[in-house]
């Protein structure tokens, strides 16, 4: 009889398989306005402060630097001041399974990594997973992209589709919000960025939490209306798009989310993260469904 048995794509693959080896580590004391620099530099959303023996400390993120500009501390406060305390560990050798499970249950995006002997080996982020798994979806006898034309018009795959992942839930802000406002937004729905709109309701931007902390940097007071600091266009995707083709998006592009449209229209239906991606855990389409099922010769 067919038993169906937890497994995807990422069953059998280890931490090491998809860390980031090279991560940033500053010590607790140097300065907010330093340390955003190094964050913009290296494309990270968080470093690992060092205390005075250079062992990990705790971890400052951009919620963190963004927490710091909406409470008006100084720039030039030390780390130490805004960091979370102490940093949250996987071991290189865990499944990245249970990886991902441990960061679903703190509720945390990211892990650092010990080797087997106790020191730190790397970082392990959503967008890490969803990166590996896109390697793998990519190169795979299923990927659309090693398909041909007439192969590509008769597809026996059933394909994950971005309407399948996407959170539905959309929050945006007036384009005259302040700065403040849209902070409040994004700390009370734990997002990454917010969708600006115009006074006809249209998207017209993005402020992320890269844009924020820029503003800091720059010292903008964070009465600032949104549109000063806002990314447009708005990128976006379909609904019906496929999940491959958005996750290759999202990563060639250096972005963690998009924003999701009902069609060709502007109405903003929804937004897809890289940590949507992660969560899943399949893959972009249900060609590996057969390698979940194994028969018990025994029934």
């Amino acid at each position: 009889m067919a038993i169906i048995v937890a497994r995807s794509v990422l069953t059998g693959l280890t931490v090491k398989d998809a860390m980031r080896r090279q991560f940033v580590r500053l010590p607790q004391t140097m300065s907010i306005d330093h340390s955003i620099n190094y964050l913009i530099k290296h494309k990270a959303n968080a470093l690992m402060t060092l205390d005075e023996k250079g062992q990990p400390a705790g971890v400052a993120s951009k919620t963190d630097i963004m927490g710091a500009y909406y409470a008006d501390l100084p720039i030039g406060s030390p780390l130490s001041d805004i960091m979370v305390a102490p940093p949250l560990f996987c071991c290189r050798d865990d499944s990245l399974d249970t990886a991902l499970e441990k960061m679903r249950t703190l509720g945390v995006y990211r892990l650092y990594v010990r080797d087997p002997a106790g020191e730190v080996a790397g970082a392990l982020a959503y967008p890490d997973m969803v990166g590996l798994l896109y390697r793998y979806c990519h190169t795979c006898e299923f990927s659309r992209h090693l398909r041909g034309p007439a192969e590509a018009s008769d597809d026996p795959v059933s394909r994950l589709t971005v309407r399948e992942v996407m959170t539905d839930q959309v929050v945006a802000a007036a384009d005259s919000d302040p700065l403040t406002a849209v902070m409040e937004q994004l700390s009370m729905h734990r997002f990454g960025a917010m969708l600006i709109e115009s006074a006809d309701h249209l998207p017209v931007g993005v402020v992320s939490k890269t844009d924020l902390i820029l503003a800091y940097k720059h010292g903008l007071p964070a009465d600032t209306p949104a549109r000063r600091i806002m990314t447009s266009p708005v990128r976006a995707c379909l609904r019906d798009d496929y999940l491959e083709d958005a996750i290759q998006q999202m990563i060639f592009a250096g972005i963690h989310r998009m924003f999701v449209k009902h069609g060709p229209a502007e109405t903003i239906a929804g937004v897809l993260s890289l940590s949507d991606a992660a969560r899943i855990r399949s893959g972009s389409c249900q060609a590996c469904v057969s390698s979940r099922i194994k028969v018990n010769a025994g029934q």
